[in-house]
C-alpha cells in the first residue's frame, strides 16, 4: 500500500484526516509521524460498551502510512464492543520526563478486513499490514495466524499528534 504524500502538520491531503489545528508548533511532521508509528509496540484502543461504559485495552498494531491495522482477539470485549459500534479512539505514547512526551491520537472506525478469525487463505488487502506486523514483532516477514485473531483497520477521521521534544527546540 502506497504512503500519501509527505504533508506537515498543518496541511492536509485528498482522504486524510483535517489538519491539526491546536499546538501545530508540537504536532509530528508526516515523516516523524510514520517513523514513530512503525516504531512504537503497544496502542491503547477505546471502545464503548452497549451499556456506554468506556473499554480501553493495549494492543499490538501495525501503520502503513494510511490506517492503523489492529490485530485483535475475536473472543474478547473489544471485539464485541466494534461489532456493535465500529468508532474507536487510539493513543500510540512515549516518553518519561515532560520534555520526552509525545503520541499520536486516531479518532476512526474499525473495519474487519479478512476471514474472522484469520485463517491461513491468502488475502491480497493482509499482505502490507501482515508484513509489517510480522517484522515489527516477530523479526520475519512471515506472518502465522493463530486462528483466534483478526485484522481491523482504523482510517483515521482525526488524528493528533504531539512532540514535547520540539519545546526544548523553539525559540525563547
Amino acid at each position: 500500500m502506497s504512503s500519501p504524500a509527505k504533508s506537515s502538520p498543518g496541511t492536509s491531503s485528498p482522504g486524510s484526516p483535517p489538519p491539526q489545528r491546536r499546538r501545530r508548533s508540537l504536532a509530528m511532521t508526516r515523516s516523524e509521524l510514520d517513523a514513530f508509528l512503525g516504531a512504537q509496540r503497544t496502542c491503547r484502543v477505546g471502545t464503548v460498551s452497549a451499556s456506554g461504559q468506556p473499554h480501553v485495552t493495549p494492543l499490538w498494531f501495525a501503520w502503513d502510512g494510511t490506517a492503523l491495522w489492529l490485530y485483535s482477539i475475536v473472543d474478547s470485549q473489544r471485539w464485541v464492543d466494534i461489532v456493535r459500534d465500529p468508532r474507536v479512539s487510539v493513543v500510540i505514547d512515549d516518553g518519561e520526563r515532560y520534555a520526552e512526551l509525545r503520541g499520536v491520537e486516531i479518532l476512526g472506525t474499525a473495519q474487519t478486513v479478512g476471514d474472522a478469525p484469520r485463517t491461513t487463505t491468502p488475502d491480497t488487502q493482509l499482505i502490507e499490514p501482515e508484513r509489517l506486523f510480522a517484522e515489527k514483532y516477530f523479526g520475519s516477514a512471515d506472518f502465522v495466524s493463530d486462528g483466534r485473531h483478526a485484522w481491523l483497520r482504523v482510517i483515521p477521521n482525526r488524528l493528533r499528534s504531539w512532540d514535547f521534544r520540539k519545546i526544548a527546540q523553539r525559540p525563547a
